[in-house]
């Protein structure tokens, strides 16, 4: 019985921390967070704009998940890994179109 938490413990690392991220969560939770009312009012242009212009930073699906987790960290969003995941499948399907990695 002294080992079933560090068994436990051990077990949580041979698992993925979350499975992939489901678009449609995503673009709930990128509504409910107001994510792109505030990206719009950055380029003051089209919806989506910001995921689109030429200059973006975001190059590809490794980046994507950094900026999500930065927009996250500075806006101290209420958000969890799983929906940041969540999030970066909704803008990958509906704007990047990055190959994700295996």
């Amino acid at each position: 019985m002294d080992r079933l938490p560090a068994l436990l413990f051990a077990a949580s690392f041979a698992l993925p921390a979350f499975a992939k991220g489901d678009p449609a969560q995503g673009k709930t939770l990128v509504v409910e967070s107001k994510c792109e009312a505030c990206h719009d009012n950055k380029v003051m242009g089209e919806p989506g704009a910001i995921y689109l212009r030429k200059d973006r930073k975001v190059t590809s699906h490794a980046k994507l998940k950094s900026q999500v987790s930065l927009c996250t960290t500075q806006l101290n969003l209420p958000l969890f890994p799983e929906d940041e995941e969540h999030i970066v499948s909704y803008l990958n399907k509906a704007w990047y179109k990055f190959s994700e990695p295996k």
